[in-house]
């Protein structure tokens, strides 16, 4: 390798690609389990090339002893794999929005494959988080998530050692937003339903000869999935500016 680069610059390169490759096999949109995990760690490999000449002067000298070696290495894993969890946890808003959205149209027996996750799901749960794959290329969120990934070098240097602690205290904080945000993304529709049953309850109780679940199943489904299809618009805007409020935060020097 003397001939085409000296030790430290092949140290420095695959220290920005452990950190990188970590990040991309997790990332939203390029990290999904229907890309071959050789594209992936293609993606990254090239990604580490173009990112060598700004990130590679700030790599310490290359270690003395194979241990110091090693844990270098898992280091910078370790911190990728936390960028590209945090950022993955957040993708179960979408998840959490169509289960909730399937359970209030009494639709959650449909279920579908998803690609995402590898197993079904359902239907309205797969369509939403492939309308958050969609969303992350079109608004150029990709963007931001490769300027998160140069900054984080910044936020978390070669020399500093994984913040454990604080990488568990901002991935809890990351499931429970996830989790809030699905609710109020869902809300239109649980407010919907909600309503919905309780008239039903009092044309139940006002007439109990009239078929009430006959006639209440259908409209409950097509009225809940009117009023889903007529707030998808909003829901992508907000699911869009969370996530993006959330990368800012790798992204800020």
């Amino acid at each position: 390798m003397e001939d085409y680069a000296t030790a430290q610059q092949v140290y420095a390169a695959g220290l920005v690609f452990a950190r990188l490759g970590a990040v991309v096999m997790l990332l939203p949109g390029v990290g999904e389990t229907f890309v071959p995990p050789r594209i992936r760690l293609s993606f990254a490999l090239a990604l580490a090339l173009m990112m060598y000449p700004t990130i590679g002067p700030a790599v310490p000298p290359l270690p003395t002893g194979a241990g110091d070696l090693g844990l270098a290495v898992i280091r910078e894993l370790l911190i990728g794999l936390m960028i590209g969890a945090i950022l993955r946890l957040f993708m179960n808003s979408l998840a959490t929005a169509g289960e909730i959205v399937a359970l209030q149209t009494t639709l959650g027996f449909a279920q579908t494959a998803n690609p995402m996750q590898a197993q079904p799901s359902t239907t309205i749960g797969t369509f939403l988080g492939l309308i958050g794959i969609v969303l992350v290329f079109a608004t150029d969120l990709d963007h931001l998530f490769l300027t998160a990934i140069v900054q984080s070098h910044d936020l978390f240097p070669f020399s500093r050692n994984v913040p454990v602690a604080d990488a568990g205290q901002l991935a809890l904080e990351t499931l429970g937003r996830s989790f809030g945000l699905g609710l109020q993304l869902a809300a239109p529709v649980v407010v919907f339903s909600l309503v919905f049953n309780v008239a039903t309850g009092l044309v139940g109780r006002v007439m109990p000869q009239f078929q009430v679940f006959f006639i209440a199943t259908p409209l409950n489904v097509l009225l809940g999935l009117a009023i889903f299809a007529l707030s998808l618009g909003v829901l992508g805007l907000v699911w869009v500016d969370r996530f993006r409020e959330l990368t800012g935060a790798f992204a800020t020097p």
